[in-house]
């Protein structure tokens, strides 16, 4: 059973620091189930690759069993895939050997850990009998480019057919910790068996790694059903717990907008926000539109108001928010054809949907400036790649207008959970850099009173697809 993890970020040796591995040397690891043994077959500040290997004895293992008598013992368990495929012992030593670096500590070089780099994970066999595309969905919604080869049954024997395994090379820009919580926790959902006794222990482990991703990932029930071996008391637990700790960080969040609404209030720009985005919306004919981040429905009450829209989907991460809007938008006394039109769901914008393609256009409003750089690549591909609407909208404050807001302080951003805010030329330049990478071109529009040297409050992108 082997991982290997790759960088050629320079100098790409610091990756012996992050997973406190030293490169010159091989390690070996004595674990309940056998022995893993770190080694590096690259070290160079170009490319560094770390193999983790682990020898697995299945004999030893079923002899090892307390119980195991001789006439319960089965041929499967002295003949299987344990030493090969990637399993929940792979998880084990990600903990065991890795533990530090899935932590996310690192005394040398804290940045480093903390830093999103561009790593390549190899696997050479996982199972996965619910065929290919899972390994897709499991991985890319969390910004993965997935490269997967199915494995024959027997090299020998090409008549034998496939098997249900594949090689699988994950590349993406994330933490090192990211990295390998993800893995952790996918490795065992892909085999959908563990190996050893299932409790609610496991339940917390596996909160405690999906903390951050797990929650808003869209395979979330399948993730947490095959982790826990169909468990569906545990099932029930973790999914429970995955949502437990919603509101406290929602009203954190209320409380923003509301100091945001605040200072934006005596120019009312977000009802003008609102509309110039449905003017848009208007103007390029869209028949079925998605409102991503969607928040209390304000955009689509607007929406609704215009027969030409027949469709329309609302996303949000918060269950919270997503309940408001419900109620907002009186769905308990809403007409039957009038209900038909909407659908809200609950998602992320970090990771890929399947129940955002086919639309005409998409609208984002107020939302990018609240990722970091990381979550906003992959929001890039998530929009423009895979859900890839005709017409996308885009709204983000103007950092440029700011001094124009008597009670905001100078060098705050209008709203605290804002990542970055955005001059007119580093609005255009992003979106430029996204028209070339996915075949759209931008047009620019100011949103509120325009002044002469800094521009709007806000500004607007509407972007069209080419093909």
């Amino acid at each position: 059973m082997l991982l290997t993890i790759s960088t050629s970020h320079k100098p790409a040796t610091d990756l012996g620091y992050l997973l406190h591995k030293n490169p010159a040397r091989t390690q070996e690891f004595s674990l309940s189930f056998g022995k893993a043994y770190v080694f590096y077959p690259e070290a160079t500040e170009d490319r560094c690759t770390a193999a983790l290997m682990l020898d697995i004895d299945p004999i030893s293992l079923v002899r090892g069993k307390s119980g195991a008598s001789r006439e319960n013992r089965t041929l499967a368990q002295y003949v299987n895939d344990r030493p090969y495929a990637a399993s929940s012992y792979l998880s084990v030593a990600i903990s065991q050997v890795y533990g530090s670096a899935l932590a996310g500590r690192c005394k040398e070089l804290p940045e480093a850990a903390e830093a999103s780099r561009e790593y390549e994970a190899f696997i050479p066999a996982v199972p996965s009998r619910a065929g290919e595309q899972i390994l897709h969905r499991l991985f890319e919604p969390l910004g993965y480019a997935v490269q997967t080869t199915e494995l024959p049954l027997d090299p020998a024997f090409p008549d034998w057919g496939a098997s249900d395994y594949y090689s699988l090379k994950l590349t993406g820009t994330v933490k090192l910790s990211d990295l390998l919580s993800h893995l952790y926790v996918l490795i065992p959902a892909l085999d959908a068996a563990k190996h050893y006794a299932i409790g609610e222990d496991e339940v917390d482990k596996l909160i405690r790694q999906g903390e951050g991703w797990l929650a808003t990932h869209p395979e979330k029930d399948t993730i947490v059903r095959r982790y826990l071996k169909h468990r569906y008391s545990l099932v029930r637990q973790a999914l429970e717990k995955l949502i437990e700790d919603e509101p406290e960080i929602e009203e954190a969040q209320e409380a923003h907008d509301v100091e945001e609404q605040a200072i934006e209030k005596k120019i009312s720009l977000h009802t003008q926000r609102l509309e110039s985005v449905v003017t848009a919306l208007q103007t390029a004919g869209a028949k079925s539109v998605l409102d991503l981040g969607c928040g209390e429905g304000r955009l689509i009450s607007l929406l609704l108001k215009d027969r030409q829209f027949a469709s329309i989907l609302g996303m949000d991460v918060s269950y919270r928010a997503l309940d408001v809007a419900r109620d907002k938008l009186r769905f308990d006394r809403m007409p039957e054809m009038q209900l038909e039109r909407i659908k809200l769901i609950q998602g992320s914008l970090i990771y890929r949907d399947k129940r955002l393609a086919g639309f005409d256009a998409g609208a984002i409003v107020e939302v990018i400036e609240h990722l970091d750089e990381p979550r906003l690549q992959a929001f890039e591909r998530v929009v423009f790649e895979f859900a890839r609407p005709k017409t996308v909208v885009v709204t983000t404050p103007n950092i440029e207008y700011n001094p124009k807001f008597p009670t905001l302080p100078a060098g705050k951003f209008r709203h605290k959970d804002h990542r970055f805010e955005w001059t007119r030329q580093q609005f255009e330049t992003w979106a430029a850099t996204l028209c070339d990478r996915f075949g759209y071109t931008a047009a620019f529009s100011p949103v509120g009173p325009i002044d002469e040297q800094l521009g709007a409050p806000s500004q607007m992108a509407v972007f069209t697809r080419l093909v």
